[in-house]
């Protein structure tokens, strides 16, 4: 199906002719736009048209065609698709990617000359002065396609508001710019590729900017599969984005379809009976949106999905500003690929809101963050809120992550924080058969300040587990307070500190953690991320890898970017991770009765890990 009428031959005009032709053009338009639609060919007519050529030959020859602002998405590990992001929503494609129908209604009701002009319709500019010289007014343009196509690349590139209006107003300057800029494109490009271009800038309504979001916006399909009506629908969309909106005016749209169904007909693209049949179809049977979301909001993990978008907006790899990393996320159409686990992920959150429903009156908040030993590749991450600010059970922090990272300063972390004290206790040699008396109250008075020596003083602790002689499994197994200081005195508070922040533990604000008596009982904020990965190292033999969300990026050209590899480091023995994994196994399964985890036993599968709860249980770690 040819893009031309049948019979109307393309005419054939040499370099001079057509700098004469573009130089009348210039003329023309810039009279017309400036109001002069009756200048006298005397006295200062001379004046002016020597300056419309002075300052046509002025203007810059060529212009610059950056790539369009094309829509990211955030995927799962398994390609699906998580997030949509957009300054605009656009899809580029090529042209043979359009229905030869809507490329013929675009040109018929846009430019219908546009296969015999260079850029500059100079029978058309003359035709809309004579008809806007009778109204009295500007009722026809003389802009091409080719010319349209320049304004919307001016306005698409404007960085400010005088800019904006320079590529918007109506000035002859603007107009002589574009014919500047039109004549120099029809050099460079073919007709199609210059209808490509056009097709994938131009906006179309309803947020959806070139032809296949258009498609996808209104009628749920791609631009190749338009038919006849559809075509018309959104090739006369264009010229008033708004007043011929099929959804917000089904009527309105419907009259100007039929308008470019007629001059389809009238050009000789399709009969009449084609014309009337494509018009007899209403507007409100004719669409079928599809909204695409902006964002993370109404994604399935959207905390998670937010966590990538920080990372991204913090990270100098990814722009040496924020404001081009934002730019990075919603104009340069790239393919992020993250670690996320779909099935982990409705698993986690199923879990935490049948623990804590969204809406339970009772307000308290629930999260989990699952990691892979071995690699610091985030599984799922998710909390029984959602994502927003409006109602009960929303919010836009995330419970999982630190300030730095869209989150909070963390939740005291509890008897999880024993983990450490374990740790530094099997690495400064205490043997775990060796019992250790654990009375409650106890007091002790042998800490001192890692870098002043300083003594802190007499604390005196209580257990909520009874009290006795324990060795290192059963005390584990019960979470014995006074047992942990007392080991802690033996080792110091300088390496079990160290030992965590090996393992990325950090204060939820950022900063380093305190070197003080209460550390094994985890006195402080921290997130479930930080907890996550620290345990992640255990369970992965001593090796911690630094949290990972993205996999892989690729551009709108499927071309791979550099990511951040695996970062990982061996940062205690594995003799001393597996030991502290061989304690923690004995908290949910084993022959001690009463460990404080026995519920989260898996029965066939071993499993390994620490409860934590904090005073008046604010807070219920494991």
């Amino acid at each position: 199906m040819s893009m031309h009428p049948p019979a109307r031959p393309r005419p054939v005009l040499g370099g001079l002719i057509i700098r004469l032709v573009a130089l009348l053009a210039a003329a023309v338009i810039a009279g017309l736009i400036a109001g002069l639609m009756a200048l006298p060919f005397i006295g200062g007519a001379g004046v002016t048209a020597r300056n419309v050529v002075q300052n046509f030959e002025r203007l810059p020859e060529t212009m610059d065609t950056p790539p369009l602002p094309q829509r990211s998405q955030i995927l799962a590990s398994d390609g699906s698709v998580i997030a949509t992001l957009f300054y605009q929503n656009r899809v580029e494609i090529p042209l043979q990617s359009v229905s030869p129908v809507m490329r013929q209604a675009t040109v018929a009701i846009e430019d219908s000359r546009y296969l015999d002009h260079n850029g500059v319709d100079v029978r058309g500019a003359l035709r809309a002065v004579a008809s806007n010289t009778r109204s009295g007014d500007v009722q026809q343009g003389a802009s091409t396609l080719t010319m349209q196509y320049v304004k919307n690349v001016l306005v698409n590139e404007a960085t400010n508001a005088d800019e904006l209006e320079a590529a918007r107003g109506q000035s002859p300057v603007r107009k002589l710019r574009e014919v500047r800029y039109a004549l120099a494109l029809e050099r460079r490009y073919t007709k199609p590729e210059i209808l490509e271009r056009y097709l994938n800038i131009v906006y179309f309504g309803s947020g959806a900017y070139g032809v296949e979001a258009a498609a996808k916006r209104y009628f749920s399909k791609t631009a190749a599969e338009l038919t006849l009506s559809e075509s018309a629908t959104l090739a006369g969309i264009v010229q008033q984005p708004t007043a011929f909106d099929p959804i917000r005016n089904p009527d309105r749209s419907a009259k100007r379809r039929d308008v470019v169904l007629a001059r389809m007909a009238q050009l000789g693209y399709i009969t009449k009976g084609e014309a009337a049949q494509a018009a007899l179809i209403p507007m409100q049977v004719l669409i079928k949106p599809t909204a695409v979301p902006n964002g993370c909001t109404t994604s399935y993990a959207p905390f998670f999905c937010d966590y990538v978008l920080q990372t991204i907006r913090t990270d100098p790899a990814f722009g040496d500003t924020p404001e081009a990393r934002e730019a990075f996320l919603r104009r340069g159409g790239y393919t992020v690929r993250t670690t996320l686990s779909p099935l982990a992920q409705r698993g986690a959150f199923d879990a935490v809101t049948d623990a804590i429903p969204i809406d339970d009156e009772s307000r308290r908040a629930a999260a989990i963050t699952m990691m892979e030993p071995g690699t610091g590749n985030i599984l799922a991450m998710t909390q029984n809120r959602e994502w927003g600010t409006s109602g009960q059970g929303m919010t836009t922090y995330n419970y999982n992550t630190d300030r730095a990272h869209g989150g909070t300063i963390g939740m005291q972390a509890g008897s999880t924080f024993k983990v450490f004290t374990l740790a530094a206790a099997l690495e400064s040699g205490i043997s775990p058969a060796e019992y250790i008396s654990s009375p409650s109250p106890n007091t002790f008075e042998r800490f001192t300040n890692c870098e002043t020596g300083a003594s802190f003083g007499p604390i005196t602790v209580r257990n909520s587990t009874g009290q006795g002689t324990f060795d290192m499994a059963r005390a584990t197994a019960f979470s014995v307070n006074t047992y942990f200081m007392a080991i802690e005195e033996r080792t110091g508070l300088c390496r079990p500190a160290e030992i965590a922040e090996s393992m990325g533990v950090f204060l939820g604000s950022g900063g380093p953690l305190l070197r003080v008596p209460s550390f094994t009982l985890g006195s402080m904020e921290v997130t479930p991320l930080a907890m996550a990965n620290a345990y992640a190292t255990f369970a992965a033999h001593g090796l911690y890898c630094k949290p990972r969300s993205i996999l892989e990026i690729r551009d709108r050209d499927n071309r791979s970017l550099d990511v951040p590899d695996e970062d990982c480091t061996q940062v205690i023995s594995q003799d001393v991770a597996d030991g502290v994994t061989a304690l923690l196994t004995g908290v949910i399964d084993g022959p001690i009765t009463g460990r404080t985890g026995s519920a989260m036993s898996l029965a066939d599968r071993p499993a390994a890990g620490k409860t934590g709860t904090t005073n008046e249980s604010a807070a219920v770690w494991f």
